[in-house]
């Protein structure tokens, strides 16, 4: 992202929102920290996120980056929880290892008043090689709709 835009909210205060808001899933993520382009996420890899074959599940994978990307959303723009994603696309390069931890490298490529789109790496932690990259779209709602 060519502008970078100063964050509007703080590691704490980001995790504090998504406790609020998303306490289902708040549990299994950690915001390792914000990044001059975006936000760095963990995915805690519990047994209920693999799959057959002892892998990471597809789905698991996807809810880290769409959530990497959401609150790399918000920690510029601020605590909008109607921010939604309107494309989405994943690509699985690697199977990652189910007894490590996913991070999700987050960069923000646009952030206007209507949309932002995002790039993801994520990575077993520990390792070089991504195991999946993405790309998603966010619709920001009008200011007078926000909060």
């Amino acid at each position: 992202m060519d502008d970078l835009i100063a964050p509007k909210m703080s590691e704490q205060e980001l995790a504090e929102f998504l406790t609020r808001e998303f306490p289902q899933v708040a549990g299994d993520f950690t915001i390792e920290r914000l990044t001059p382009q975006g936000v760095d996420l963990r995915l805690r890899v519990a047994e209920r996120h693999l799959r057959p074959g002892g892998t990471v599940s597809g789905p698991s994978m996807f809810a880290l980056a769409d959530l990497g990307v959401y609150l790399a959303v918000l920690s510029r723009i601020g605590p909008v929880a109607l921010a939604v994603t309107t494309n989405a696309a994943i690509d699985f390069l690697r199977k990652p290892e189910a007894e490590r931890d996913l991070l999700a490298e987050v960069r923000l490529l646009k952030l206007g008043r209507n949309l932002a789109v995002g790039d993801v790496l994520v990575r077993s932690d520990g390792m070089a090689a991504p195991v999946a990259r993405a790309n998603l779209t966010y619709s920001i709602p009008p200011r007078r709709d926000r909060g």
